[in-house]
Formats: C-alpha cells, sequence, structure tokens
C-alpha cells in the first residue's frame, strides 16, 4: 500500500494571499517526504479560487529541487487545454529534472468556466481527451513520431528532452465511468477515482464499477492499480475535526457549483460558497469519511481498503483556509502513526491469508 498526499492549493478567501497558499502547498510536499509519503499530487484549475495551481508539472519541477525521494504527481493534466506536443516536452522536462520521479495523471476536465476561457468546447473534452492521450503516449514511446486524427494532425516530430523513466512514466487517469476506467484497464494506465465524500455504499458502488469495467475488457482487475483519494483526518481535538470536514465541505460545494455551471462570483474570481440541494451536513460527512481518533481513522480507512481494494490512498491536505501548522502536524502524525499501522495490518492479513489461519484483531 503506498500513501500519497493531495495538494489542491485553495484560496478561500482574501485573507490567504496567493503567495502563502503556493508556499504553504511547497511546505506539505516537503512535510510529506520527512514523514514517508511516497508521492505529493497537484492538482489543475485555472481562474478562480478552487486551486491555484495552473500547471502541475511547473509544480513537479519546482518541488523536485526541493525533495530527492518522495514521488512528484500531476493530478490532473487536463489534456483538452493543452497541445500535446508541448505537455510532451514538458512532460519529459519535469521528469528529467526530478530524476525520474514523476507520476503523470492525466484527465478531461469538467469545468466550463475554464474551458471557456482557453476557448476551448467542454463539450467535446471527453473526444479530445481520447484523441490526445494518444498522442501523448505515442511521442513518449517513439523517437519520431506523427499523427492524424480529427482535433490533430502532427507531422513527423521528435521531443528534444524524452523522460528519464523507461519506458514511460507512468500514466493515471482520473476516472468515474466504466467507459473512462475500461480504456484504463485496457491500455495499462493506473486509476485514479475518488468517492468524494460519500461513505461506505459509494465505495462499495465504486468498487462495483471499476469490477465492471474490468469484465467488460475480460480482464483482472488485481492487474490495474488502483489510487484513492480521500478526505481524512486524525485528532483528539473535536475543533479541528470540526475545521476540517467544513474545509472539505467547502471544497465540495465549489467543485459541485463548477461541475454543474452554476458558479457565483461577485468580482470574477472569488467564487462564492454556496449550499446545493445535494449538500451534506457536516454531521454526514464526519460519519461518512475517516475522522476522529487516530484509532478510528485507522479502523476506518482498513474497512474502507477491504472494500476497494486500492493500491495507494492520496491524502486530502490542502483544504480551504485550514490552519497549516495543524496540517503540518497532521502530516508528521500520519507517518509516525497512522501510516506504519495500516500496512502492519495489512501485512498481517496477507500473511494469515497465505497461512489460512485467523488474523488477531487489532494493530495497537
Amino acid at each position: 500500500m503506498e500513501f500519497g498526499v493531495f495538494i489542491l492549493a485553495q484560496q478561500r478567501g482574501y485573507h490567504q494571499s496567493s503567495r502563502t497558499v503556493i508556499a504553504n502547498s511547497v511546505q506539505q510536499t516537503i512535510a510529506a517526504e520527512a514523514a514517508g509519503f511516497d508521492t505529493a499530487w497537484y492538482a489543475e484549475h485555472h481562474f478562480n479560487n478552487y486551486s491555484l495551481v495552473p500547471s502541475p508539472l511547473m509544480m513537479v519541477a519546482h518541488c523536485a529541487g526541493l525533495t530527492s525521494t518522495i514521488r512528484l504527481g500531476t493530478a490532473v493534466c487536463v489534456l483538452p487545454l493543452y497541445h500535446p506536443n508541448r505537455l510532451l516536452g514538458e512532460v519529459g522536462f519535469a521528469d528529467t529534472v526530478s530524476n525520474g520521479r514523476l507520476e503523470l495523471g492525466v484527465g478531461s476536465g469538467y469545468q466550463q468556466f475554464e474551458f471557456e476561457r482557453f476557448g476551448v468546447n467542454v463539450d467535446e473534452a471527453p473526444a479530445v481527451f481520447n484523441e490526445y492521450l494518444e498522442v501523448l503516449q505515442k511521442g513518449l514511446r517513439e523517437r519520431i513520431f506523427s499523427f492524424e486524427g480529427q482535433y490533430l494532425r502532427v507531422p513527423p516530430t521528435a521531443i528534444s528532452v524524452r523522460p528519464v523513466q523507461s519506458p514511460i512514466p507512468p500514466i493515471w487517469l482520473a476516472a468515474g465511468s466504466t467507459r473512462s476506467m475500461g480504456r484504463a484497464i485496457r491500455e495499462g494506465h493506473n486509476l485514479f477515482v475518488t468517492a468524494l465524500l460519500g461513505g461506505l455504499d459509494d465505495i462499495r458502488s465504486l468498487r462495483g464499477t471499476i469490477e465492471q469495467a474490468a469484465a467488460q475488457e475480460k480482464r483482472d482487475v488485481a492487474d490495474t492499480k488502483i489510487g484513492f483519494l480521500r478526505c481524512a483526518f486524525a485528532s483528539d481535538n473535536d475543533a479541528d475535526i470540526t475545521s476540517y470536514i467544513e474545509n472539505a465541505r467547502f471544497q465540495r460545494r465549489l467543485s459541485e457549483s463548477l461541475h454543474q455551471r452554476r458558479q457565483q462570483s461577485s468580482d470574477g474570481y472569488l467564487m462564492a460558497e454556496q449550499p446545493s440541494p445535494n449538500d451534506l451536513s457536516l454531521e454526514t460527512i464526519r460519519a461518512n469519511i475517516p475522522v476522529g481518533s487516530v484509532n478510528q481513522v485507522i479502523d476506518r480507512l482498513l474497512e474502507e481498503i477491504s472494500i476497494l481494494k486500492p493500491n495507494h490512498i492520496a491524502l486530502q491536505t490542502q483544504l480551504g483556509d485550514f490552519d497549516q501548522a495543524t496540517m503540518l502536524r497532521q502530516i508528521e502524525l500520519w507517518g509516525d502513526r497512522i501510516i506504519p499501522a495500516i500496512k502492519r495490518e495489512l501485512g498481517g492479513e496477507a500473511v494469515a491469508a497465505a497461512s489460512q489461519e485467523p488474523l488477531r484483531a487489532g494493530v495497537r
């Protein structure tokens, strides 16, 4: 089991400067490496306060010079907003300066607000994504490549700075449907999925969708690496837990607003947080996600792992205006206690299964 931090770099209000938000994100990356996390992931969004990272590959390149072991990932590069050839050059550069530590997550995007400002039709995003992903793979695998498609024509082309990793950096597909999951499974990519702030039933449904996609492709689902993006927070301080949950709801509200094309902004930038018919109460969120004491978080995560069977859990750390010092302590706590306990338990399960002996309950 691998663990990562997912850094959204949100700005909840003008009481946070963009400089502070980015500095906090970098500091969380450094803290995650010190705590023993496997990967730091960076989102991509534009033109509003939902996320302040316009280029996750720039974050990878910057943090590569401040770290040495943690892998650095894009979650995700929104392919329809790039020219694939430029992206290929930047992928090779980022993998080179990180000495082969790049994890390349890609997705089709969903925010009309962003697409309009790039002059790209969001309704065509899935089709453009499919074509651009094909170009991306050809450019990574072939020294000289060309392409003829509906949206793009590429004459014979060579990328000057090629990735260090061979044959290519790991590719992760952000997926939520059987169709998109099926492509990842069919082509041997990794899956990045989330249940948002949903509970165990949502996780069971997500696992079912993954299994259905694998069955349709006639593949063994165990052959696909699955990353699970999850909000979780461990503390004996109820005020800190409440603040984390409240910031998680803020993130969900903005995401839903952008997804449903009903974003509100009085100044053209800072989005207004508004409840929706699908809103979750703080009590519901608390019941749905791994929050509480260290032991409660460990037990709940183990239950979720047993249902979804992921290979990688990405902990969402940079939410709204949650206190930075508290979050840095949280990252350290995961490295000291939560991650080791989960790995011990999972290791014990593997041994018990191999020996067909019952596993003694509890890891603490």
